[in-house]
C-alpha cells in the first residue's frame, strides 16, 4: 500500500491499517504500570502469521463468506481476546490443525501487536461486605444516552449544584486493563456503576469505592454506553434487571445485571463489516438498535469491490432479542450504480450508516436518527440525513437530508483512490444523536449538527420541515460537531471539534472554533461560544477541540476535550468554572498507576453527586489512556 501526501489523515489511516514502527507508545515513560502495545515491525507482508492467515483464513474472511470479520477488522480487537477464539472460542475446531505458535502468530498479525511479552494485567480489586450489595430499589435515572439523548441530569438525580462543580475532586480511579481507549459510557443503578471497554470486559462496580461487584467477558470490545433495564422508582423489579449493549463485531446482549451472565445474543444485521457505535434505545419491551459499519474501511483494498452495506436501526424484542422491524436508510440492495475516480465500478447506492443512540418520541409514536454518508456511487438522498420512523413498525415517516451528495469511504485517502467515489465526500455524517426539544406553546423541534460545524432544526409535526440552520463551527473530517450535544431546555450545547487537519493531510489556515457553544432551540441564535486556546504545548495528537459528547446539570455543562482536560462550564455564559488534566497519573483502585488521554466518544455520566467519565482514545490521531474517573465535591 502506498500513500500519496502524507499527512495527518494518511498517518492515521495508515496506523489502522498497516503494522505500527517498533516504538514504545507516546505515554510510556509517563505510566509504566500500565500495559502498552509492543508494535512488531513496519511491514505487515514480513510477520510469520500473515502467511498462516492466508494460507488458513482468508478465504473466508476476504468476503467469501458474508458473515465472516474481514481482515481490516480485526485490529479492533485486543489480541489476546482473538488468541482466545483461536484456543478456546468459536473459532477453535477451525484453528485445530495450527499449533500454539501459528496461532499466536495469526493474532499478532491480525491485532499488530506482539504478544510475546504478553502479561496479563491485574485484574481488578473485588468488593467484600456491604460493597458488593445491589440496592435493588434504585433503578437508572432516564438520563442520557439509551433513554433520553438530550443528556441533561436533572438536580435530583445529579446529586450536584452548580455552585458545587468547582470543588469537584477525584474521588477515585479505574484503570481499563489491557486497554489504549475508553469508549463506553458509564451508568448508574442500583448503588453500582456498570461499563464496558476494549478488551470485551463488563464492569459492574460500586458507586463509593470503585470495586468490582462482578466482571463478565464478551470476546470484542464494547463501545457503546451498557444501558440497564429500567423500572420504578422505590419499588424492586419484578426479576433481574438486565443490562443491554452492543459490541464492535455488531452483537447486541442481554446480560443479568446482577451477576453478569449472558441471557442472550444475537446479531441482527448479517453483513460481515456490521458494527454497533451508537448505543441502544430501550423503550418497554424494545430495544431499538442502530447499525453501522467498518465498510468504508475495508475499500482500501483495491480488489474489494464497493460496495454492499447499507445502515439500518432495528428494533428487537427485549426479552429474547428477536427482531421485531429493520428500517434500512438505502431501500434499495446496491446495484451497479457508478464508476470511481481510477473508473472502477461501484455498487450503489450504499452506506449510510447509523452511528448515533436514536431518540425517542412516544407523543409522535416515533424514533428518530441519522445517518452519515454514501459510501460509494450513485449518492442518493439518504445520507448525511435525519429519519423519522414508527416506533412499532419501522416504516418510514419522513426524511430530511442535511447535507446532499455526499459519496465518501476510506479509500479516498489514498494515492490512487482506487476506491474512492468522484464526489471525494465530504464526509460530514450525522455522528451525533438529534435532539427532540420543547420550544414552548405545544411545539417540538427535532435539532441534528453534522461534522460540517452544522445545527438544524425542523418540525416533526410537518414532515421535517426546516426551521433554522446555523453554522456553528468550521467542521472538518473529524467533526465539527461529532459525538454528542446536550439541552438544557431550548438551550444547546454544542461541542465543536473543528481538527486542524484536512481530508486530504493538510492543515486549515484558519483556527475555527474548537471548544463549546450554546445555542438557541428557537431561532438557531449562537448564545455564546467559548473557543478553547490551545494550550497542547507541542505534544503530540493533542488538539483544544471537543469530540466527546456533553453532559449537562442545571447551570453547567461538562466537556471532555481531545487535549485531555474534562472542563465545565457556566450554561448561560460559557464561562470556564472547572477543569482537571487527565493526562496526568494517577493511582488507581486496580493497585496500579494510569493515565487517562483524549476524550472522545462518551462523555461524563452524573449521579448521586458523581461525575464520572473516561479518558483515553488511541484512535484517528488521539492520545491514548484507559482510566475511569470517579469526581465528588472535595473527593468525599
Amino acid at each position: 500500500m502506498k500513500l500519496g501526501r502524507v499527512g495527518a489523515f494518511a498517518l492515521f489511516f495508515a496506523a489502522t491499517f498497516t503494522l505500527s514502527p517498533a516504538k514504545a507508545a507516546p505515554d510510556s515513560k509517563a505510566n509504566p504500570d500500565r500495559p502498552l502495545e509492543a508494535y512488531i515491525g513496519a511491514d505487515p507482508e514480513a510477520h510469520p502469521g500473515k502467511k498462516v492467515f492466508d494460507q488458513n483464513c482468508a478465504s473466508c474472511h476476504e468476503g467469501q463468506v458474508p458473515k465472516a470479520p474481514q481482515r481490516a477488522m480485526f485490529r479492533y480487537m485486543a489480541p489476546q481476546a482473538i488468541l482466545d477464539t483461536l484456543n478456546t472460542g468459536v473459532m477453535k475446531d477451525m484453528a485445530a490443525h495450527l499449533d500454539a505458535t501459528q496461532r499466536q502468530q495469526v493474532a499478532e498479525y491480525l491485532a499488530r501487536v506482539s504478544l510475546a511479552d504478553y502479561k496479563a494485567p491485574p485484574p481488578p480489586k473485588m468488593c467484600k461486605g456491604k460493597a458488593k450489595d445491589f440496592d435493588l430499589t434504585k433503578p437508572p435515572a432516564l438520563v442520557g444516552w439509551g433513554y433520553d439523548t438530550r443528556r441533561f441530569v436533572p438536580a435530583d438525580v445529579a446529586g450536584l449544584k452548580a455552585a458545587d462543580v468547582p470543588r469537584l475532586k477525584m474521588k477515585w480511579a479505574f484503570a481499563f486493563p489491557g486497554a489504549e481507549r475508553a469508549r463506553s459510557q458509564a451508568v448508574v443503578a442500583m448503588g453500582a456503576v456498570f461499563v464496558g471497554s476494549q478488551d470485551g470486559t463488563i464492569y459492574a462496580l460500586d458507586l463509593a469505592t470503585g470495586c468490582a461487584r462482578w466482571t463478565s467477558k464478551v470476546q470484542n470490545e464494547v463501545r457503546t454506553a451498557v444501558v440497564v433495564e429500567p423500572w420504578s422508582a422505590g419499588a424492586k423489579p419484578a426479576h433481574n434487571p438486565r443490562l443491554f449493549f452492543g459490541d464492535i463485531f455488531g452483537r447486541v446482549y442481554a446480560m443479568d445485571a446482577l451477576t453478569g451472565q449472558i441471557v442472550w445474543r444475537v446479531r441482527p444485521e448479517e453483513h460481515s463489516n456490521a458494527t454497533i457505535t451508537g448505543t441502544p434505545a430501550i423503550a418497554g419491551d424494545t430495544l431499538y438498535v442502530p447499525i453501522s459499519s467498518f465498510e468504508t474501511m475495508t475499500t482500501v483494498d483495491p480488489n474489494y469491490v464497493c460496495c454492499t452495506f447499507r445502515g439500518s436501526l432495528v428494533a428487537l424484542d427485549a426479552q429474547d432479542g428477536h427482531l421485531k422491524w429493520r428500517h434500512y436508510t438505502v431501500e434499495k440492495v446496491p446495484a451497479k450504480g457508478g464508476k470511481t475516480l481510477t473508473g472502477r465500478e461501484m455498487l450503489g447506492p450504499s452506506g449510510a450508516p447509523v452511528w448515533t443512540t436514536p431518540t425517542l418520541d412516544p407523543k409522535r409514536n416515533a424514533v428518530y436518527h441519522g445517518s452519515g454518508e454514501n459510501y460509494s456511487m450513485p449518492p442518493d438522498k439518504n445520507s448525511d440525513a435525519i429519519f423519522a420512523v414508527d416506533s412499532a413498525t419501522g416504516k418510514r415517516l419522513w426524511r430530511f437530508q442535511l447535507t446532499p451528495k455526499d459519496a465518501w469511504n476510506n479509500s479516498c485517502f489514498l494515492r490512487p483512490p482506487a476506491n474512492c467515489p468522484t464526489q471525494n465526500g465530504p464526509d460530514v455524517d450525522l455522528a451525533a444523536s438529534v435532539l427532540l426539544i420543547d420550544l414552548g406553546d405545544g411545539k417540538q423541534a427535532v435539532i441534528a449538527g453534522t461534522k460540517s460545524g452544522q445545527v438544524a432544526a425542523v418540525d416533526p409535526d410537518r414532515k421535517g420541515k426546516l426551521l433554522w440552520r446555523t453554522q456553528v463551527g468550521r467542521g472538518s473530517n473529524q467533526g465539527g460537531v461529532h459525538f454528542g450535544m446536550a439541552a438544557e431546555g431550548t438551550r444547546i450545547y454544542v461541542p465543536i471539534y473543528d481538527a486542524k487537519y484536512t481530508s486530504d493531510g493538510g492543515v486549515y489556515k484558519d483556527y475555527g472554533f474548537p471548544g463549546i457553544h450554546a445555542v438557541d432551540a428557537k431561532t438557531g441564535q449562537i448564545l455564546w461560544r467559548h473557543t478553547m486556546e490551545n494550550r497542547c504545548n507541542g505534544r503530540e495528537f493533542c488538539e483544544p477541540g471537543v469530540s466527546a459528547a456533553v453532559t449537562a446539570i442545571p447551570d453547567v455543562v461538562f466537556a471532555g476535550h481531545v487535549d485531555g482536560w474534562m472542563r465545565a462550564y457556566d450554561g448561560a455564559t460559557g464561562k470556564l468554572v472547572w477543569e482537571v488534566d487527565t493526562t496526568v497519573p494517577v493511582k488507581t483502585v486496580n493497585g496500579t498507576m494510569a493515565t487517562g488521554g483524549s476524550m472522545s466518544g462518551p462523555g461524563a455520566a452524573v449521579a448521586d453527586g458523581h461525575v464520572l467519565f473516561e479518558s483515553g482514545y488511541n484512535f484517528a490521531l488521539k492520545m491514548p489512556g484507559n482510566v475511569l474517573y470517579a469526581y465528588t465535591v472535595d473527593g468525599k
